[in-house]
């Protein structure tokens, strides 16, 4: 592997869209051979997977889109604790499931007081990665669809206080807002109530939300500002059933589904 950076696609996945991905998966270092051992151990969780051997790279990838796991390689001395300290302080990416690549007990203490969340100590083999990825892939999972967007149209109502109600439909749904697509242009900053029912099975919501954004295809997004708790778990439940379905994964169970 040579360059700054080295997008993988799945190979164990064949043609699998990304839809079928639980995540994607960026590693920052510079030794070929855990790279490879790591690019399969996450392909065959169906991670999609990008290398980056310079830090300066991966803090760009970083900046740019949102990913579900970061494996840092501590080889790269303190580049490695200053890349962690960026993904943590990332707005997008601060949730995301750490592994540092380690080559001692006193270095995995360091990397795991710097804020990682798992550790591969050297020397690596594709069993001992595969044991830690499985230990850790729950929160893959959850870190997945805590950003996951589920496309759906239904009717839905928005209204504010001294205001008449808007009708329209929702263009997708996650745990932290939506998008719906309305007639009438509401105003960002706004604060409104919007109403809609998910199907099958059905779960019902009514969410206090901020205007965040409008375009000009007529539509606008909204983050929930407040959601009663029950609700939120039923969207929750609602959310990793279609994610499930969707990566063809048992509904009771956020297991991977082949054997590691």
């Amino acid at each position: 592997m040579s360059g700054d950076s080295i997008r993988s696609s799945s190979r164990s996945m064949g043609n699998t869209s990304i839809e079928k991905f639980v995540g994607t998966a960026l590693i920052a270092s510079e030794d070929a051979i855990a790279m490879r051992l790591l690019v399969e151990a996450l392909e065959e969780l169906a991670l999609s997977v990008e290398v980056c051997t310079k830090v300066l790279a991966a803090s760009d990838r970083v900046k740019r889109r949102k990913l579900e796991v970061v494996v840092i390689d501590f080889a790269l001395g303190d580049q490695a604790t200053f890349f962690l300290g960026q993904v943590r302080g990332s707005l997008s990416n601060r949730t995301a499931v750490i592994f540092a690549i380690t080559s001692s007990s006193e270095e995995t203490a360091r990397a795991l007081k710097s804020g990682s969340g798992f550790a591969l100590e050297r020397p690596l083999t594709i069993e001992s990665i595969r044991h830690t990825l499985k230990a850790a892939y729950r929160l893959i999972v959850r870190e997945r669809r805590r950003y996951f967007r589920y496309q759906i149209s239904v009717p839905a109502a928005i209204s504010n206080k001294g205001a008449h109600v808007i009708f329209g439909k929702t263009v997708n749904v996650s745990e932290r807002g939506m998008a719906v697509s309305t007639s009438t242009p509401l105003m960002p900053g706004t604060e409104v109530t919007a109403q809609f029912t998910l199907p099958v099975p059905n779960v019902s919501i009514k969410a206090e939300c901020r205007v965040c954004w409008t375009n000009d295809k007529g539509e606008t997004g909204l983050s929930f500002l407040f959601l009663p708790s029950d609700l939120g778990s039923q969207l929750q439940a609602w959310l990793s059933q279609q994610l499930n379905e969707q990566l063809g994964m048992p509904q009771t169970s956020d297991a991977p589904t082949q054997s590691v």
